[in-house]
Parts: structure tokens; sequence; C-alpha cells
């Protein structure tokens, strides 16, 4: 079954697909948080932590060839994105890939696009990506098979969301497989507040 099928069905049914290769974000990895990353957007433009400066920034790591993980998270930030009606004016949505070899910005905005045309895809050099999981306590690895050709592989990353503030500051993780009922009300409190 192709991915995009399961893509479909996925937002067709509703519901999110199992989850089997990521570990959730645990609270003590919040600590040490360096809410700091210089990337490209599809276009290939420099984007930085900086300049969503005066929005909330929901952000999640992942990679387009995920087969459950990333699709599940991504149907979960354009809900939140739909919950929150006007006030999602005050969130970017952003999608960072943990696969830059595979994941170029074409292919990243096709795959965003598909859940939410407001979630942002970044992309960069693998040393620049794995600075921005660094800062942001992300933890991902290659995965390939025995005796499987190298450009077929697997990537374990952590897994969940993390809210910025408007003033780019950390504001909490949330772990994957939280109900996207009680996403939406947490950030939801955050973004309207005064």
């Amino acid at each position: 079954m192709s991915r995009w099928l399961v893509l479909g069905l996925m937002l067709f049914l509703g519901g999110p697909l199992t989850a089997h290769s990521a570990p959730p974000m645990a609270p003590e990895e919040s600590v040490g948080i360096i809410p700091r990353y210089l990337l490209q957007d599809p276009n290939g433009r420099a984007v930085s932590s900086d300049d969503f400066r005066g929005r909330f920034q929901l952000i999640a790591f992942g990679y387009t060839y995920c087969p459950d993980i990333c699709p599940t998270t991504l149907v979960e930030m354009a809900t939140v994105l739909k919950e929150l009606g006007a006030d999602a004016e005050r969130l970017q949505a952003l999608f960072i890939t943990v696969d830059p070899e595979r994941d170029n910005g074409s292919i990243l905005k096709t795959y965003t696009e598909f859940f939410d045309s407001r979630i942002i895809g970044l992309t960069g050099s693998p040393a620049l990506v794995r600075r921005a999981a660094d800062n942001f306590k992300i933890r991902y690895a290659k995965v390939r098979e025995p005796g499987s050709q190298p450009e077929h592989y697997a990537v374990d990353h952590s897994a969940g969301m993390i809210l910025l503030g408007p003033d780019g500051q950390f504001i909490k993780k949330f772990a994957f497989a939280t109900p996207v009922a009680e996403l939406a009300r947490q950030i939801g409190e955050f973004v309207r507040r005064p």
C-alpha cells in the first residue's frame, strides 16, 4: 500500500495508525533544550527560530518516509490548527526532517501540504539538521535491515511536538499519542492568553 494511500485513509478515518518505532519524549528531556535552529524552507531560503518571533511555534521532527509516527503527528498538527480557528494565525507549525539526504524542499512541501498548507517543512545539511535536533534533545538514527540496499533505511527518532512561545523560548513538550483534543485544548490556552 502506498504511503499516500495510507495517509489518505488516516485522514478519512480520523485516527492514527499504531506507532512502533519512535520512543515518546520523556519530561526530563526538556531540561537543557536550546530552542534554536538554522535550516532551509522548501524554497531554499534560510530560516531560523528568530524568523517566527511574535508567533508561537509548534515543532515536530520526523521524515517523509516515516510509515506511521510522522503522518499521525502531522494529522494532529493539522487538527490543532483547525481547532484554533482564527487564532491559528498566532501559531507557526513546523516539520523538521531528520532525513535530509532524502527530504529535499520540494518533497517536504508536497508532504506537509497534504496535511495542511500552513505547515512548513524545514531541511538543511546533515550537520545543521543534527545541530537542530541536538538543541531540541531529539534523538534519531538510521536503521538498515541486514543485506538491504544503502538507500533503503528507516529512521528511528524521538516523537512528539514542542511548543515555543512568541519570544522563542521553550514552553512545553507534548508526548506522542497525547489525545488530539487535549493537544488542541492546551495549545489553545497558551495561544489565546492575553
